[in-house]
């Protein structure tokens, strides 16, 4: 008689622009997605972030393409943490468990719009800019709660400014912002400043960066694998990715691996680290 366990089955969730479209069964969450893509403030800003920050500055994408796919990334986390830890937005009565998707929605959506203004203080500027944008979607969401109305902007606002790498998070949801935003890596996402000539250890790095994936974790309730086709990946890993969950405030829920080929060549927290208890 065989006693032996059954293996755990990982699902693995690759990190890209189609993500998002996973995540479009919620009709508050479709609606809020619809709105963003159709409208012209929003889509006008993000296409003037990418003429500060790609052409003018050689910067990479930080336009639409980026923000589906943190939109993604955001909500596969989302869907993730949320059965072992209760969001911000619900334990602290600001609202429900759907209005906490749309937080991270808007949030992720919006985050890097500030770049239209100035790569320096984007975090800042992106504020001002999504606070008409955020007025419009939520009166359309909640059209008889103006209160609510009121509450969601702010907690968007603050995972907006929140995203930048030295801002702590003060809510779960912006903490899954600014992962997710950090898991924007693969696939050549450094190529425009690689192409342009910048030529440097960030560049080289992210050229390297295979594929990111995201799954249910082992000793946390989140891993994210990164694929790298050789170990000069590990740079973005450090520098980008585990500096961005070293201040979102869930960093004791995420694991990272790092991989070259399948083979791991390093996993954060290391063996005999303090876990998720």
């Amino acid at each position: 008689m065989n006693n032996a366990l059954p293996r755990r089955v990982v699902q693995l969730v690759l990190v890209g622009v189609e993500l998002i479209q996973k995540h479009l069964g919620e009709d508050i969450v479709a609606s809020t997605y619809r709105f963003l893509e159709r409208d012209n403030e929003t889509q006008e800003c993000l296409k003037m972030a990418n003429v500060m920050a790609v052409t003018r500055m050689g910067y990479n994408d930080h336009g639409v393409v980026h923000s589906r796919i943190v939109s993604g990334s955001s909500l596969e986390l989302f869907d993730l943490l949320q059965r072992q830890v209760q969001p911000s937005v619900v334990r602290d009565r600001t609202g429900d468990l759907n209005d906490s998707r749309v937080v991270v929605l808007l949030g992720a959506y919006l985050h890097d719009i500030g770049n239209a203004v100035h790569r320096n203080m984007h975090h800042v500027h992106a504020c001002y800019l999504a606070k008409p944008i955020l007025q419009r979607v939520l009166a359309e969401l909640y059209p008889r709660d103006a209160d609510r109305q009121i509450r969601m902007m702010h907690e968007a606002l603050h995972c907006v400014f929140a995203h930048d790498d030295p801002v702590s998070c003060l809510s779960v949801e912006a903490g899954i912002v600014k992962v997710a935003d950090g898991t924007d890596m693969a696939g050549g996402r450094a190529r425009i400043p690689y192409h342009l000539g910048k030529v440097d250890s960030h560049s080289i790095s992210a050229l390297a960066v295979n594929r990111v994936e995201i799954t249910d974790g082992g000793s946390r309730p989140v891993r994210v694998l990164v694929d790298m086709t050789n170990p000069a990946g590990i740079f973005q890993v450090e520098s980008v990715l585990m500096r961005k969950v070293r201040m979102s405030g869930i960093s004791n829920l995420i694991e990272v691996v790092a991989t070259v080929g399948g083979q791991e060549l390093k996993t954060i927290p290391e063996k005999g680290e303090a876990r998720f208890r």
